[in-house]
């Protein structure tokens, strides 16, 4: 059985995974969940996390001679991107939640300021108009995504991603859970190359699956999305 590594996206730690991970042991799961480097709050030297070093975290979290499953949500897509690039071998496949593995020199946030170094939680106003919709966050869920959150490092969310040459981490099984947008638009997006982030995809055989909900999906469908995950897991 391959262990199930869950990576949270911006401004969150491996709580946000919560339900999910109980849901998974529920059906018989290994699961763990990570906190990132930079996503600490305990950590006086966080801000100066990088993608390179979050990507090495998620792959020393993989025994190397036990393949795991990665699954990935939000901007934690890059670094997890990164690490099957770095040791694709400790991957036996990689989940996608609201997220794409990214092209080489993506920029997740282009318009960040480098010398600010952290990018805190925006307005829900501003995240909305971003396009990461809130469906199916009640003000509880809200409130405890304010109080929790951590400002992700400029260093990380402001930093092109640097891939290899090597194409092993194309050949890792793939699948896209799609939330904010359907599997048709993310077809679509992707073969007319309407959106960057979507380009890689036109190299990888991935497979897509809906689960409509927003972008927080571990939240508003916890349930529903440690069921799929296990099912991607068992296909």
């Amino acid at each position: 059985m391959a262990r199930i590594l869950l990576v949270p996206g911006f401004w969150l730690g491996a709580w946000a995974w919560d339900e999910v991970a109980d849901e998974l042991r529920r059906r018989g799961e290994d699961v763990l969940a990570l906190t990132l480097p930079g996503l600490d709050p305990r950590d006086d030297d966080r801000l100066e996390a990088t993608l390179e070093r979050q990507a090495q975290a998620i792959v020393d979290a993989v025994a190397p001679d036990e393949p795991a499953v990665l699954v990935a949500h939000s901007g934690g897509g890059a670094s997890a991107y990164l690490a099957t690039d770095l040791a694709p071998g400790r991957f036996a496949r990689v989940i996608y939640v609201d997220s794409a593995p990214l092209p080489n020199g993506f920029v997740l946030n282009s318009a960040l300021d480098l010398a600010a170094r952290e990018y805190p939680l925006p307005e829900w106003r501003d995240l909305e108009a971003e396009g990461s919709s809130l469906a199916g966050l009640d003000d509880a869920a809200l409130a405890e995504f304010r109080a929790r959150a951590v400002s992700e490092p400029t260093a990380v969310a402001g930093a092109p991603l640097q891939l290899s040459a090597d194409t092993a981490r194309l050949q890792i099984p793939t699948t896209v859970i799609c939330n904010t947008f359907t599997a048709e638009v993310v077809g679509k997006l992707r073969d007319e190359g309407q959106m960057p982030m979507f380009a890689e995809l036109s190299r990888i055989d991935a497979e897509y699956v809906d689960l409509p909900t927003g972008h927080w999906p571990m939240w508003s469908k916890p349930r529903e999305l440690a069921e799929l995950i296990h099912t991607i897991t068992k296909g």
